[in-house]
C-alpha cells in the first residue's frame, strides 16, 4: 500500500451570491462546473464544485455560495489566504488584460521563488495567484470560447497558510505528509511532496502578531488533500490520533470519502480519497449539468429546486 499524500485533493471556499459566483468560475475563469450538488449540512444551499474536464484531484476549487447570510471575511492569521493556479507561460497578460475588461481586482505580476505571477480577488475577495510554474505543467486543461488551452488553467499550483508561528503546522506536513520544506524567503517557506509532480506544494507564511483572520465569505473553508483509497485514508487517521489530535471518522461524500481534523495552527484540513470520483452519478459528457442530491435530500428536490437560486 502506498502510504503517500498526493498532493492537493480540492480547496472549499466560501462564497456570497450563488450565480456570481457560477458566473465568474464558468466564465471568467474558465473553469467546468463538474458537479452542481448541495451542502450536506444545509441542504437549501448548493456546493459548486470547479475542476478539470472530469473533476481530477488537484484541479477542484468548490463553494458553499450562502448568499446575503454570510458577512464578508477578513484575511489573517490560522487561515489558508491564497489559492494558486498554474497557468503556461506567456499567458499573464492575458489574465491581466482579461481582468480589466471585466472589473476584476487584480495586481501587476511579480515573483517568487523564481516563478512569475499574477494576484487577483474574486468578487467575494478570494485571493488567488496566478503563477507560471518553473516546469511546464502539462495537465489536460478545460478550455472554453473564451479561455483557450495556451492561456487556461492548469489545476492547482499551491496554496498558502499564514500563520503565528509555523512549527506545529510544518510537523504535520513533513512528519505526517511526508511533505520536505523546499524553499524559503524571507517569511515564506514552501513545502513540496514528492509523490505527485502537480498540486504539490504548499506555502506557509509566518506572521507573528497579524490578527487572526475570520473564516466567512471570500475565504477558504478547507484544504483537502488527497489519497488513493480509504485504506490509506485510515492510515492517515491512525497516524494522525498518535499525534493527540481530534479527528473525525470516516465520512461519505458520495464523490470522496472524507476525514476532518484541524491542524495545530488553527487551518481545517481535510484527507479525501480519489475514489469514487464524480462521474459516480452522471456522465463525463454530462458532470455539472443536473442537480444532483444527497440520498437523504432525494424526497425533497421539488423544494430544493425551487429554493435554489437560479443559474440560467
Amino acid at each position: 500500500m502506498d502510504n503517500n499524500i498526493l498532493g492537493i485533493h480540492h480547496i472549499t471556499a466560501i462564497a456570497g451570491d450563488a450565480k456570481r459566483n457560477y458566473d465568474f468560475y464558468t466564465r471568467i475563469l474558465g473553469l467546468r462546473l463538474v458537479k452542481k450538488t448541495v451542502n450536506f449540512d444545509d441542504p437549501q444551499t448548493y456546493h459548486f464544485y470547479f475542476g478539470d474536464e472530469v473533476g481530477t484531484p488537484g484541479s477542484i476549487l468548490t463553494f458553499f455560495p450562502w448568499g446575503d447570510r454570510v458577512k464578508p471575511g477578513r484575511r489573517g492569521t490560522k487561515q489558508v489566504t491564497e489559492i494558486g493556479y498554474s497557468v503556461p507561460a506567456g499567458s499573464l497578460d492575458f489574465w491581466k488584460n482579461r481582468f480589466e475588461a471585466n472589473g476584476i481586482i487584480y495586481n501587476n505580476p511579480a515573483e517568487k521563488f523564481g516563478e512569475k505571477y499574477l494576484t487577483f480577488l474574486d468578487p467575494d475577495g478570494l485571493k488567488f495567484e496566478l503563477t507560471v510554474a518553473k516546469e511546464i505543467d502539462t495537465r489536460t486543461p478545460w478550455t472554453t470560447d473564451e479561455v483557450g488551452s495556451e492561456h487556461a488553467t492548469r489545476g492547482f499550483h499551491h496554496v498558502t497558510i499564514t500563520t503565528e508561528k509555523m512549527d506545529a503546522t510544518a510537523r504535520i506536513l513533513t512528519d505526517i505528509f511526508g511533505y520536505r520544506l523546499l524553499q524559503e524567503e524571507v517569511n515564506r517557506y514552501r513545502f513540496i511532496t514528492d509523490s505527485t509532480p502537480y498540486a504539490n506544494l504548499v506555502d506557509l507564511v509566518e506572521a507573528p502578531g497579524e490578527a487572526e483572520g475570520l473564516v466567512a465569505g471570500g475565504s477558504v473553508h478547507h484544504v483537502a488533500f488527497s489519497v488513493p483509497d480509504e485504506a490509506t485514508l485510515m492510515h492517515f487517521r491512525e497516524k494522525i490520533i498518535a499525534q493527540g489530535l481530534h479527528i473525525t471518522e470516516k465520512i461519505d461524500r458520495n464523490y470522496f470519502y472524507s476525514l476532518y481534523f484541524r491542524e495545530p495552527g488553527g487551518v481545517l484540513f481535510e484527507i479525501a480519497t480519489n475514489n469514487p470520483g464524480f462521474a459516480v452519478d452522471e456522465p463525463v459528457a454530462e458532470l455539472g449539468s443536473g442537480l444532483k442530491l444527497p440520498s437523504q435530500y432525494e424526497t425533497h428536490r421539488e423544494h430544493l429546486e425551487k429554493v435554489l437560486p437560479q443559474l440560467d
